[in-house]
């Protein structure tokens, strides 16, 4: 088992009980907050394994789909903790962003792609998954929102670049990708570090449009 797919495994996991834990706070029924569990862990690597026409990961080992049960039960078991867990939900969400990204990136570029290629797998990868979890749960992706989020993905597929260009090796450029991403996620949050936001006066004018 190389690293990458423990990676991968990890990231499942994380991002299945984010999305679990926002379900069970719906008062989802078990069917539909594995439906969410399983469409964050697997929807934005589905997405790139298509784009790479190469059969979608989770086809060709049932360990995802596993995972996703176990977090399921996990979710079941400590469900009055887990709703409550607003920080640990940050984290679950922040470690399952930065390892698909990486995984994403890393993925990619061994089919041959180039760095800006991989870099907005790496961004697909990261973010499609949570923006259908969003979406059936009926709340605003966060990757539309205010703080920080898919620019970190860029971010860390262009440190993944960089290392290799620095001719590191493989394990340290993923634990380096990581951590940069998973660091700055943190930081932007603690300090409340956005990008600016489109004035809501435009936004207005330009809905005017359509009455």
């Amino acid at each position: 088992m190389n690293l990458m797919w423990v990676m991968e495994f990890i990231g499942t996991f994380a991002f299945a009980i984010s999305g679990l834990r926002l379900a069970a706070a719906k008062n989802f029924d078990w069917y539909g907050a594995y439906v969410v569990g399983l469409a964050v862990a697997i929807g934005g690597g589905t997405i790139r394994d298509v784009l790479l026409n190469t059969t979608p990961f989770w086809m060709t080992n049932p360990i995802y789909l596993i995972i996703t049960g176990v977090a399921l039960i996990y979710t079941v078991v400590f469900a009055k903790y887990v709703v409550r867990m607003k920080s640990a939900f940050f984290i679950f969400d922040t470690v399952g962003l930065a390892l698909y990204a990486v995984v994403g990136v890393e993925k990619t570029l061994s089919f041959g792609f180039p760095l800006w290629v991989a870099t907005g797998m790496g961004l697909l990868t990261a973010t499609a998954g949570g923006v259908l979890r969003d979406i059936l749960i009926n709340e605003i992706p966060l990757i539309f929102r205010k703080e920080l989020y898919a620019t970190l993905c860029i971010l860390g597929g262009l440190v993944f670049g960089l290392c290799q260009k620095l001719g590191l090796d493989i394990l340290w450029t993923e634990v380096i990708s990581f951590l940069v991403i998973f660091i700055s996620r943190i930081l932007s949050v603690r300090y409340h570090i956005a990008l600016p936001k489109i004035k809501s006066k435009v936004g207005e004018s330009a809905m005017d449009d359509f009455e």
